[in-house]
């Protein structure tokens, strides 16, 4: 039976990126890979289109759907939007919460042939390979209660940063699993020195890693691991850590890679579902320009095709052609340098699709 993807292009950068992965999926399909691919509108798209970030047809597509492609949302278009329920990326963190995407894995991998590209000095960085595990549907970014108050004749904002441990138990679990297929080693990272949901978060991993003798745990403060990221990054092989530590974290390790479009991500639910995407954003002012990296969101297909589908050649041979693509010297403009050939979005997505077709 064909496998359904959903192609979500978002807004901004989101179009021009997804166009070049769906090329790739459009030849595997050729090639043999039993896949079906619809589209719909999400963020300031689905706003624009039905009122709504995440509209009512968009939701049932994406349950009905094995697997999600999302490009990017949000945009100043949509910034005076009044009611933040109606924001773009309310799409996005409505569908994380309505299909229980709580897992988030954030590769941060070094391509050899990007080693200069990198703001760190290359021997700091080079063979880097870190995956951030990051949970996606708890934490500050949905506790309750939240909200703008007038006390004392000033307006004050609170959030609240709240964790069960069932939460904290099963991004923990699924981090160990990881780390067994990988080096072994799993640093979950906390604030629990000031915050109490992370003195939880702590005794809840040191809990569950009896069932996990194979790999060593450590733990780490969040402003320690920043820093330790930037000092020595080579010493991390799996992190582990809570909604908002992931998302500052991932995006701080995704500048030792050279760029941030070159890192795709996977957020999955308890089934293997998953949502696929790259790490940045929607990138606006230079949207419609031809100069976005599209590798990020082609590597995500990658992740997809080896997290949902289980089809690890599949996702290697894309890997692969990724990596043909880059020994050539081919760089859109974020990992362009000296001695490479800069190209356009489309140009990049062409070359990586001729270098997979070559493998079939």
């Amino acid at each position: 039976m064909s496998r359904n993807i959903l192609i979500l292009p978002g807004d901004g950068i989101g179009p021009e990126i997804t166009a070049e992965a769906v090329k790739i999926l459009e030849a595997a399909r050729d090639g043999g890979l039993d896949v079906a691919l619809t589209e719909g509108k999400v963020g300031g798209a689905g706003y624009d289109a039905a009122g709504h970030p995440l509209p009512p047809a968009t939701l049932d597509a994406a349950k009905a759907a094995d697997a999600i492609l999302l490009g990017a949302v949000g945009g100043p278009k949509w910034d005076k939007i009044e009611d933040i329920s109606l924001r773009p990326e309310r799409g996005l963190l409505g569908l994380r919460k309505e299909l229980e995407l709580f897992a988030n894995l954030r590769p941060a991998i070094l391509y050899p042939q990007l080693a200069e590209a990198s703001s760190l000095k290359p021997e700091v960085v080079s063979g880097l390979d870190i995956m951030i595990v990051r949970e996606l549907t708890g934490g500050i970014y949905f506790g309750q209660p939240r909200g703008i108050e007038t006390r004392d004749g000033q307006r004050v904002g609170y959030n609240t940063y709240v964790y069960s441990e069932s939460e904290i138990e099963r991004i923990g679990r699924t981090a160990f699993e990881l780390a067994q297929k990988r080096n072994k080693k799993l640093c979950s990272v906390d604030k629990a020195n000031v915050l109490e949901v992370t003195m939880l978060w702590r005794e809840v991993m040191e809990r569950i890693a009896a069932d996990y003798p194979d790999v060593e745990l450590t733990h780490m403060y969040v402003d320690n691991a920043a820093m330790q990221l930037v000092r020595a990054p080579k010493q991390f092989d799996v992190m582990v850590t809570g909604n908002m530590f992931g998302d500052i974290l991932s995006d701080e390790a995704s500048m030792l890679t050279g760029s941030i479009g070159m890192l795709p991500s996977a957020s999955l639910n308890a089934d293997g579902k998953g949502m696929y995407e790259p790490c940045h954003g929607s990138a606006p002012d230079i949207a419609g320009q031809g100069i976005a990296n599209p590798l990020a969101t082609i590597l995500s297909v990658a992740m997809m095709l080896r997290y949902t589908f289980n089809e690890t050649a599949w996702a290697e041979r894309i890997e692969k052609a990724v990596g043909v693509v880059l020994d050539e010297g081919l760089r859109t403009a974020d990992i362009a340098y000296a001695g490479t050939r800069k190209v356009s979005t489309s140009e990049m997505g062409d070359a990586v699709l001729a270098a997979f077709k070559a493998q079939l």
